[in-house]
């Protein structure tokens, strides 16, 4: 098969990027070593996945005792994952804050081809130097806007034509704690496309068991790619689900230029290789999502609760009223504390 459900010539093309060897180390604890990047990469090479991204689930340069020291290094994970590709492209992902302009330059030495930059959404400001830079030295690069469901669409579209304004070729939205439904995509779609002529980006977790309906409305509202990991590999109740998405998206009239059994046959070996299982929608997985905190946080907030002997749902809400976004793992502590202190709901 040539595509997902067979050949295809006309339809709308959308581009799939495939983040589960960086999204996905948040579900293992940064700790996925060179065999199984070498395995998955020249699985999802074979399969013609346009874009594999890698790295620290938190990107360049993140490994850190506070957000989890991964396996290997970003050098290792660049060099085996660039050796293994063929036909898709590299990706990698920074955050301002952790990646620095010298973690790009190194990236560049690997030849990287797409870096993709992240702030929270409305601080697209701290992307500037960055995207500059990468503009400067020719590489393609995105502006990805975190935790988007704190904005409203008309602040999303504005700051994304600000990351177009810095240099970005393509921009786009995170639904890092999977709070979304379809109707919300749309609208926030919809807002960003009327305000660039570049690509716009779609990244959904699936907390609400959302994400491949989510994916949908924003290639329906004009987005031109969209992120998915095999096996919904990632932080959490995991990402949107690539084996699915795919197909789904084929039957739709889109064409994406993945092969079907080459695809099928990536997930597999991500399920027996890269992690113990696959993510799942659990009951902590729920309140995540309805509290719109980042889905990385689970396995900390269970920790601490444990330790702390409070109600891990009553954390995460907590979180979500305090609006804490990636990077504020710091603030678990803080809200564990607060709720043991205060008497609310100890466990037994």
């Amino acid at each position: 098969m040539t595509e997902a459900t067979g050949p295809k010539t006309s339809g709308k093309p959308i581009q799939i990027h495939d983040p589960s060897l960086r999204d996905g180390h948040h579900a293992v604890r940064h700790r996925l070593g060179a065999d199984q990047l070498r395995a998955y990469a020249r699985a999802a090479d074979a399969a013609r996945v346009p874009v594999v991204e890698v790295g620290h689930g938190n990107g360049l340069g993140a490994s850190s005792l506070q957000v989890g020291l991964a396996k290997l290094n970003d050098d290792e994970m660049l060099s085996i994952t660039r050796e293994a590709l063929t036909n898709s492209k590299l990706g990698v992902f920074l955050l301002p804050g952790w990646g620095t302009a010298q973690d790009i330059k190194n990236a560049i030495a690997h030849e990287v081809d797409l870096v993709r930059v992240g702030t929270h959404c409305t601080e697209a400001t701290l992307a500037e130097r960055h995207l500059g830079f990468l503009r400067d030295e020719g590489v393609e690069a995105h502006g990805v806007l975190l935790m988007s469901h704190m904005a409203t669409p008309d602040q999303l579209a504005e700051e994304c034509a600000r990351l177009v304004g810095y240099g970005a070729t393509g921009v786009g939205i995170l639904d890092s704690a999977g709070h979304y439904l379809p109707p919300d995509v749309t609208e926030r779609v919809r807002a960003i496309r009327a305000a660039v002529d570049v690509s716009v980006i779609f990244h959904g977790h699936n907390n609400l068991g959302m994400a491949v309906a989510n994916s949908v409305a924003a290639a329906d509202a004009g987005a031109d790619i969209l992120d998915a990991c095999a096996r919904g590999f990632g932080a959490g109740a995991g990402n949107t689900q690539l084996e699915v998405l795919v197909p789904v998206l084929e039957r739709l009239g889109y064409r994406t230029g993945i092969d079907l059994y080459g695809l099928l046959d990536a997930a597999d070996i991500a399920e027996r290789e890269l992690m113990p299982a696959p993510p799942t929608i659990d009951s902590l997985s729920v309140v995540s999502g309805l509290a719109g905190v980042f889905s990385g946080f689970k396995t900390r907030v269970l920790d601490i609760s444990t330790r702390e002997n409070v109600d891990p749902r009553d954390v995460f809400f907590e979180l979500g009223r305090r609006q804490a976004v990636a990077g504020q793992e710091d603030l678990i502590m803080d809200v564990a504390l607060a709720l043991r202190g205060a008497g609310i709901r100890d466990k037994p």
